[in-house]
């Protein structure tokens, strides 16, 4: 093996051993080994910014844009509330998130269905108080296990199949013969995740649900006529498990029902007052059928889609101190509407109209965005500042935006589009259309998960070009010598799952496939247990966030860090190679 090669593995394990044993940024380490190798003159220019152009890593990248537009015309709520709807626990609901999941991608790339869920997968650990970190993961492992169920399910199994068919001349595997194997992984990793995940899995929890925010706001809500909502109990329009909210009363023909039981049917026109921290103040502006209980909102002169919900504390020299926000005309003065009034933590149980302003009230306003820079310095505001990400949601386009998803799916799994085409096309729809706008659009990419990808792409390189993961696969696959056939399907699973974690998984099957036939052949058995090891070790990327780019995808979402994919997914391979030494030879015979 070449200097390079071991300087290349040298490197790539410090990489490894920084992101295990300390607290740095993943993509920050990652970048940091691409320019060590890049300075020595093991990398060239373009090979460690290959990843920059990989098809992988945009289309991840695109499909950022995409899910934002679901979320941004109310789409997400629906999907948690169809897909998922309410959970009896921790355990219950990640049987909801995995099963769907896993069945999805047997036949759909599990790229966007990832992506699409992820912020729905959020949304709703916030409303029933779980922690997203016990969620996430358990999401990215059903999508990559549901994929060795068949023969599309993955990129992997179709590069593999391939190589198959030109190396033998025959058909190569049907539809659903995987399903063999890949049911029992499935299966597997389900009962893992129940049983283990309570004490290797992170229990990591926003701040809003401590419920610590000392922003204590009250808000009106009315529901909307012959909406969805009406009819339904509180319980049922998912009204009573709000995270950092609670249901005060409810206002009913001039009548007040305080203490509002969980059956209580809501009916059009009902005023529903609430009192929670920011966040959750912010969410409730999202949910379909609620509208806000004053009708400065629809006053004021730019469209609900182009606004954002905005603090401002109220100054001591403000003219509206001492006069209600009637009196004061706020709206016309600031072109913006009061949504809701936070006061020293105290319940405001009055109209918003008829609030008596203070110097020092925090007011949540709906406004265009152009309030933050006009009145940043203004003597009317002690502090100014925008909510991100809080737009009011268009519901009007919910339904076109998950026919853009639907078409995206429908376009690749047809074979009409590859990925890439039809996440890019998909994308550039969710703006035509006007489901999301160009800014959020470009707030919505995590450059962070982009760059540990591309970072990744830019190391596997090294470790390709130099030989090393050559050697890597060479030297571990001889430690089987020429003994028994398990043996030499053992070292398969383990040198296949080990360049997966360093290397991409298609790069992997592609490297090791060579060395599975010659394996075969001088044992002179059948090649097939071997290809179909080699198949599901390339997809079983459990162990390491950079090995499947859903790894990556949930890494910082659930807050995860590198030392938690070990410690969860390391096992987890281990039983998924045992399983496949059990099953696979009695399948597919040698």
């Amino acid at each position: 093996m070449t200097v390079d090669a071991w300087i290349t593995i040298a490197v790539i394990t410090v990489c490894f051993l920084t992101l295990v044993f300390t607290r740095w940024a993943a993509d920050v380490v990652l970048m940091g080994g691409v320019t060590l190798l890049l300075v020595l003159g093991i990398l060239t220019p373009e090979a460690a910014l290959s990843g920059l152009a990989n098809e992988g890593m945009v289309t991840v990248g695109v499909l950022f844009i995409v899910s934002a537009g679901l979320k941004e015309t109310g789409a997400i709520n629906w999907l948690t509330d169809s897909l998922l709807g309410r959970p009896r626990s921790l355990a219950n609901a990640q049987m909801r998130v995995m099963g769907p999941v896993a069945g999805f991608s047997a036949f759909l790339n599990n790229t966007p269905v990832v992506a699409m869920l992820i912020p729905a997968v959020n949304d709703w650990a916030r409303k029933y108080h779980l922690s997203v970190s016990k969620l996430l993961m358990p999401l990215s492992y059903a999508a990559i296990v549901g994929g060795t169920c068949t023969l599309i399910g993955t990129s992997t199994n179709l590069i593999v199949n391939g190589l198959m068919i030109k190396e033998s001349d025959g058909d190569g595997l049907t539809m659903f013969e995987l399903a063999w194997i890949g049911v029992p992984c499935t299966l597997l990793v389900f009962i893992y995740v129940l049983v283990v995940s309570k004490w290797l899995l992170p229990e990591r929890k926003s701040a809003i649900t401590q419920f610590s925010d000392v922003r204590q706001y009250t808000v009106e809500m009315l529901v909307e006529p012959r909406s969805s909502l009406e009819g339904k109990s509180i319980e049922e329009a998912g009204l009573r498990q709000l995270s950092g909210l609670y249901l005060v009363e409810i206002e009913r023909r001039g009548h007040i029902l305080p203490a509002v039981s969980p059956k209580e049917r809501l009916e059009s026109g009902d005023r529903l007052v609430f009192a929670g921290v920011v966040d959750s103040v912010v969410d409730l502006q999202k949910i379909r059928g609620l509208t806000p209980a004053t009708n400065q909102v629809f006053k004021v002169n730019v469209p609900r889609p182009e606004r954002s919900f905005i603090e401002a504390v109220v100054s001591d020299t403000n003219p509206l101190v001492g006069k209600t926000v009637k009196e004061g005309r706020f709206r016309s003065r600031y072109n913006a509407a009061i949504i809701a009034v936070s006061r020293n933590g105290e319940q405001l149980r009055m109209k918003i109209g008829e609030i008596v302003l203070q110097a020092g009230d925090t007011l949540l306003l709906e406004a265009p965005a152009a309030f933050t820079e006009n009145h940043r310095n203004s003597r009317d505001f002690f502090l100014v500042s925008e909510l991100l990400g809080s737009n009011p949601p268009r519901h009007d386009r919910a339904v076109l935006s998950i026919s853009i998803l639907l078409g995206m799916v429908v376009l690749v799994s047809a074979g009409v589009l590859s990925m890439l085409k039809a996440a890019l096309l998909a994308a550039g729809l969710m703006i035509v259309s006007r489901c999301l706008t160009g800014n959020n659009a470009r707030r919505a990419v995590d450059w962070q998960v982009l760059i540990v990808i591309a970072a990744s792409f830019g190391l596997g390189q090294a470790l390709y070009q130099t030989g090393g993961a050559d050697y890597l696969a060479n030297r571990i696959v001889a430690l089987a010598g020429d003994g028994h056939p398990i043996i030499a399907l053992a070292a398969v699973y383990f040198a296949t799952a080990l360049l997966t974690a360093m290397i991409t998984n298609n790069a992997a099957a592609v490297l090791m496939f060579p060395v599975v036939l010659s394996m075969a052949t001088s044992l002179d058995v059948s090649f097939m247990p071997f290809v179909i090891v080699l198949m599901v070790a390339a997809s079983a990327s459990f162990a390491t966030p950079i090995g499947y780019q859903t790894n990556l995808m949930v890494f910082g979402p659930g807050g995860y860090h590198f030392s938690d994919y070990i410690r969860m997914g390391l096992p987890l391979t281990l039983l998924i190679g045992v399983l496949c030494l059990l099953i696979v030879p009695v399948v597919w015979p040698f």
